[in-house]
């Protein structure tokens, strides 16, 4: 019985060293596909937006200190948001998934499509509401037309 259980332990001490290594190179791989399709860039872009945003509030706190807590947050700020959209991506994509993206966004469609993305993000929004606006009012014209 001794060796079943110690058996078990040992089988499920390997499962687990096993999950969190292939857990290590999953991350490390997304790591670095957020980094050449843009989005590492696009955080840190945010996080200066944010800081520019209380600095107006606060014009009283010293340029360093904000300095410093944008140095702080691009590295911290990054690190736990790539944390949080991890099992995001696990659940959806495998490790070949993630390292075939990596790959596309190093060829020089992949940087071009990279470097255009925010500004296509941008108009393909403004193009959604001019959609939505138009869908909505088809929505209450017919409404309308119900009685409703």
């Amino acid at each position: 019985m001794k060796k079943i259980v110690l058996l078990f332990a040992l089988s499920l001490l390997t499962a687990t060293l096993s999950f969190s290594q292939d857990k290590a190179a999953y991350r490390e791989s997304f790591k670095k596909m957020m980094i050449a399709n843009g989005s590492e860039q696009t955080f840190k872009t945010v996080i200066d937006q944010m800081i520019n945003n209380y600095k107006l509030e606060r014009p009283e706190v010293k340029q360093e200190l904000w300095d410093g807590l944008g140095e702080s947050f691009h590295k911290i700020g990054i690190e736990e948001l790539l944390d949080l959209l991890l099992p995001v991506y696990q659940k959806h994509l495998s490790l070949e998934d993630i390292n075939n993206m990596t790959a596309f966004y190093q060829t020089p469609t992949g940087k071009r499509f990279a470097e255009k993305t925010p500004a296509i993000t941008q108009e393909s929004m403004q193009a959604g509401q001019v959609w939505g606006r138009k869908i909505g009012e088809e929505f209450a014209k017919k409404l309308a037309e119900k009685g409703n």
